[in-house]
Parts: C-alpha cells; sequence; structure tokens
C-alpha cells in the first residue's frame, strides 16, 4: 500500500485534505485577490519604512551614515541573529515557542573555545561537539512539551543552558581561538563577510521548504489546527518535535559564526539575543506573507532593526537604547500583525 513520505500512513482522502488545506494560510488554491485583500504594496511596505528610516538618519547624520562603513556594520554583523531567528521561527509556524534559543546560541559559543583553546580539540570537531550539544538540547525540548507546558520547558532549559555556559567558561570571557578559524565567519565576498551569505541561503532554503514542498504545508497544516491535522493523518507529535530539534541546530550554527566572527564569547550576553531574536520574528509578520510568520520577513526584520539601532547610537543615544527600541518595535510589530490577520481572515 502507498504511504505518505511525511506521514508514513495510507493517504487521506484526497477531497477531505485538499478541502482542509485550501483554508490554510499559503497552502491550496489561491484566493482570487479582493478589494480589501492584502496586495503588493502592503506585503513590501515594511520595506519602504526600512528606506525611510535610511533616509532620515543619512539627513540628520550624513557625515557618519552615508558611509561604506555603515553598510558594512549593518550587514556584516547580524549573522548570529538570523540563524537564531529561523530557530525560534521554526517552532512558531507549527504554533510552539522557544525560549531556550538565545542560551542554546550562547552554550554553542562557549564549548567551541573551551574545547579548542583548553582541551585541544580541533575547531572542526568542537564546532560539530557545540552544535550537537544544541540539538541534543532541542530534542530535550521536543520531547517535553508533548505532555508540559512549553513556556515552562523552555524557560527551564534556557536557565539550564546558561547556567553550563557559565560553568564551562569559569564565569568568565573564554577567547584564543585563532585567525584560520575565524576565516570561517570573517571572508568577505563583496564586501560583506561570507556570514552574510551564509544566513541568506539559510533564510532561502527554510522559505522554499515552507512554500513549496510537502513537509512546508504539513508545517502550515500543524501550526493552522493541530488536531483537524491529526484527524488527517499528519504525524503532529512528529512534526512538533522536529521543530524544537531545528531550533536547536539553527542556534548552535549561530554560536558558531558568532564566536568565530569575534574570537571569544562571554556566556551572560547570551541575554541580549532574546528580545531581538523574538521582535525580528514577529516584525517578519508584517512583510510578504502578511499575518504569518514567515522566513523571508524575518530576515528583513532583522536588518531593519540593525538599520534602526545603529542610526541612534550615531546619534548619541547607546546602552539602553537598544532595549527601548525593540521593545517598542515588538510592540508595533504584533499590534500590526493582529490588525491584518483581522483584515485577511
Amino acid at each position: 500500500m502507498l504511504t505518505d513520505p511525511i506521514t508514513e500512513q495510507p493517504p487521506a482522502a484526497p477531497g477531505r485534505l485538499a478541502a482542509v488545506l485550501s483554508r490554510l494560510p499559503g497552502t491550496g488554491a489561491r484566493p482570487r485577490p479582493t478589494r480589501c485583500g492584502p496586495g503588493f504594496t502592503s506585503r513590501w511596505a515594511i520595506l519602504g519604512v526600512w528606506l525611510a528610516m535610511a533616509g532620515l538618519y543619512a539627513v540628520i547624520e550624513p557625515g557618519k551614515f552615508l558611509q561604506a562603513g555603515t553598510v558594512q556594520t549593518i550587514f556584516g554583523s547580524q549573522e548570529a541573529l538570523v540563524f537564531i531567528s529561523l530557530g525560534l521561527l521554526a517552532t512558531l509556524v507549527v504554533n510552539e515557542f522557544d525560549l531556550s534559543f538565545a542560551s542554546m546560541q550562547g552554550l554553542a559559543a562557549t564549548l567551541v573555545p573551551v574545547l579548542v583553546v583548553e582541551h585541544h580539540w580541533n575547531a572542526v570537531a568542537a564546532s560539530a561537539a557545540a552544535i550537537l550539544a544544541t540539538v541534543a538540547a532541542g530534542a530535550v525540548n521536543g520531547f517535553l512539551v508533548v505532555g508540559v507546558d512549553r513556556i515552562v520547558v523552555t524557560l527551564g532549559m534556557a536557565n539550564v543552558l546558561l547556567g553550563l555556559a557559565l560553568a564551562l567558561a569559569g564565569m568568565s570571557t573564554v577567547s584564543g581561538l585563532s585567525p584560520g578559524f575565524a576565516r570561517l565567519a570573517n571572508t568577505e565576498i563583496g564586501g560583506l563577510p561570507v556570514s552574510f551569505y551564509y544566513g541568506l541561503a539559510a533564510t532561502l532554503a527554510f522559505a522554499y521548504v515552507m512554500r513549496f514542498t510537502p513537509l512546508g504545508r504539513h508545517l502550515a497544516f500543524v501550526g493552522a489546527n493541530r488536531e483537524v491535522a491529526r484527524l488527517a493523518g499528519v504525524r503532529v507529535d512528529r512534526i512538533r518535535f522536529g521543530s524544537y530539534v531545528v531550533s536547536g541546530l539553527f542556534s548552535g550554527i549561530g554560536g558558531v559564526l558568532l564566536v568565530a566572527s569575534v574570537g571569544g564569547y562571554d556566556p551572560t550576553s547570551s541575554v541580549i539575543y532574546l528580545p531581538a531574536g523574538i521582535t525580528a520574528v514577529f516584525l517578519g509578520m508584517a512583510a510578504v506573507r502578511l499575518g504569518q510568520f514567515n522566513p523571508i520577513g524575518t530576515f528583513i526584520g532583522i536588518y531593519l532593526l540593525a538599520t534602526g539601532v545603529l542610526g541612534l547610537q550615531l546619534l548619541g543615544y547607546t546602552g539602553w537604547v537598544e532595549d527601548v527600541f525593540y521593545g517598542a518595535v515588538l510592540i508595533v510589530a504584533v499590534t500590526v500583525s493582529a490588525l491584518i490577520r483581522r483584515r485577511t481572515t
């Protein structure tokens, strides 16, 4: 008997499954555009906001903002945030939530220099071990959330991983990685570090899976209605579990690239990535696929946030400005996304 490669079960009745899938975001036949539906301008309005913000900074501080170094700073320093945001996104698209993604990145970024500098491991082996550690943490999250509240589990995991990273680092910054290892992230291509292109490739691959593959349709199915997806034959718990494993994978890769780019890591700094990742993912709902979590929107949101923070810093606002900016943008993004969902439902 033929089986579905995703569900490993006999295919559901074509008529019933097609009818349900057609009502889910991003699946089935596209509805005819309506006068009140989101058009091209609405989907890409966030790009206009980004350009307007950059233009404002250019007018206020032309001597500081209008420099090649500004572009390199914006696009060459967000590779870690791109990967951990994709990790968080992997759980959100199936209606899960992971509060441990920043701590998983911190653990990976701590493990690499500890293993290389203090235990004389090969850098490649240390990187692989760091990523495997975060994948294992994601697997534990996925195993536990099936029967326990996801917020409690992932928040607890975040604290456990932060404590482990601090213990491994001896409560201090660990550094001393070789310049050769730094080339993994810092080799320039077209004026930007190669790590930028890693993030771009991962984003496009994620978007392709979500939009054009059976797995992507099942992810959307589970995210839209878990019980209906289960009745249609989708392995819901397996997909939920896999989303946390993927979150660990992306977070681990982000940690390795982060420590490669700077040469060392302070475990206490992992907490600063938590609000940034959450803000970027929710801001992405206001772009491309309005009201839905999507990789390309998240990617745009990351660099919009980077532009905003850098501009404020050039204006002389430092220290507290990132927290205030991320918090304000998150409130606006969630509000706008909720309004879009009401309008398009």
